[in-house]
Parts: C-alpha cells; sequence; structure tokens
C-alpha cells in the first residue's frame, strides 16, 4: 500500500520525542532478539506465550503446557504483551514507520507520560475490539498495529493539514495532506475487515485501536493544544 517517509510538522513542547524512540528500540531489539531467528529462533514459541490469543483471554481454552507461562488469572497482561512482537521484518519496519512518522507529535501534545499510557491503552482496546469480533480465535494477536492506528487517529484529530510525504507501492514518493492519506489508510482497514473476514490480519484491531486513539487524545491532550489545525496557516 503506502509507507509514511516524513510529515512537515515540528515539535512545539518536547525537544526530544524519547518515548517514541524508545517504543521503537524495544520493538526492533524483540523482534531481533526473540523472533527473527539471528540470535534464539523462537518466533512460533514467542507468539503463543506472550501473543494475545482470544479464547485464551476469554477462558474458552487453555495453552498447552509448553506455553502457559502466565495463569489464568495473569492471561489478559498478554493485551500488554502482544503490542511488542511482529510477525516478520516487513510487519515490524511497517509499524515503526508509523510510529516514527507521527507519533513524536503526539507525543509532544500529550506529555512523554502520557503518551505512554496512550499508546499502551490504545493497544489494548485494539486488543479487546478483535476479541469481541471473534472471542473464540486461537490465532495469537501479535504487533505494534493496534497502538500504532491509535496514533494514526490521534493525528488525524489533531492534524488532518499536516502535509505528508508517503512512498506509494515502495517506490514512488507523494505529499498528500495527513487527512487523505491517514483517511486511506482506516478506509482500507474498514473495507478489508468487511470483504476479507478470514485473512490472517487483525483488522478489527486496528479498527478498535483507531477509535480509542481518536477518543482519548481529547482528554490527554495538553492545555491549549487545539483539534483539526485550527489556527494552522496553510
Amino acid at each position: 500500500m503506502f509507507v509514511p517517509i516524513y510529515d512537515h510538522n515540528k515539535l512545539d513542547h518536547v525537544p526530544l520525542q524519547f518515548v517514541t524512540i524508545g517504543l521503537i528500540v524495544v520493538n526492533v531489539l524483540i523482534f531481533v532478539v526473540f523472533q527473527s531467528g539471528l540470535i534464539g529462533g523462537q518466533g512460533e514459541a514467542i507468539a503463543f506465550t506472550y501473543g494475545m490469543i482470544p479464547a485464551v483471554v476469554m477462558d474458552i481454552r487453555d495453552l498447552p503446557p509448553e506455553y502457559a507461562v502466565f495463569s489464568d488469572t495473569w492471561e489478559p497482561i498478554t493485551l500488554i504483551t502482544y503490542q511488542f512482537l511482529h510477525g516478520g521484518w516487513m510487519h515490524l519496519i511497517g509499524n515503526m514507520a508509523f510510529l516514527w512518522v507521527f507519533g513524536d507529535n503526539i507525543e509532544d501534545a500529550l506529555g512523554h507520560f502520557k503518551f505512554l499510557i496512550f499508546y499502551l491503552l490504545c493497544g489494548v482496546a485494539a486488543g479487546l475490539c478483535q476479541i469481541l469480533i471473534e472471542p473464540g480465535s486461537q490465532a495469537p494477536v501479535i504487533g505494534a498495529s493496534g497502538a500504532v492506528a491509535g496514533i494514526i487517529g490521534a493525528y488525524l484529530m489533531l492534524h488532518p493539514k499536516v502535509k505528508v510525504w508517503v512512498l506509494v507501492m515502495m517506490r514512488i514518493p507523494i505529499r498528500l495532506s495527513a487527512m487523505w492519506v491517514l483517511g486511506f489508510w482506516i478506509g482500507f482497514q474498514i473495507f478489508m475487515a468487511f470483504a476479507f473476514p478470514d485473512e490472517a490480519v487483525a483488522w478489527w484491531a486496528h479498527i478498535g485501536g483507531f477509535i480509542a486513539g481518536a477518543l482519548l487524545v481529547i482528554p490527554l491532550k495538553r492545555r491549549g493544544v487545539l483539534l483539526f489545525d485550527r489556527g494552522m496557516r496553510t
């Protein structure tokens, strides 16, 4: 589809988006060490152990003993741990590109600590949405996509007029307003959720994360931060 590469949107409140950078570093390190096969080669075991499995969270199914590191009481913790696992290099790179381009401005608008809470809550909301749609699924859900979708929702609420450079089909650079870029992104997720419900992608997690981000940014943003680029010169 497309990958964002740059947005024309300076930071106003924080000198450095260190939470965004830290999240990227943690995601990359976890993938390289535990999932990539470059070091440990434990990808499938990690996905079943720390991924979010709807049927397990809902107590419909139990994990095989070799994967069951959490008790039934603590199994919902996978709503956090699944956010830091990825299914492959492209999955990781795509999510981290969105986080890098758009996360800094949400961190700027919320502040460091509230941004971290916001990010994790969006990921949790995304997982819960997937559980709501497929409570009996035994496939592990992994990836930062739900949390990143929350960032996309928040960005559309705050900066729809900002110009964004995206790489279409991994080769064609195009500069468009965030409203068109991210509006297309969420439209595509909704279309795929209904058109291809059996595809091995957690489309509803993306949609749930997006809605959570769009709603949570309103109470969590700094006082004085305006919605919809009000006051921005175009």
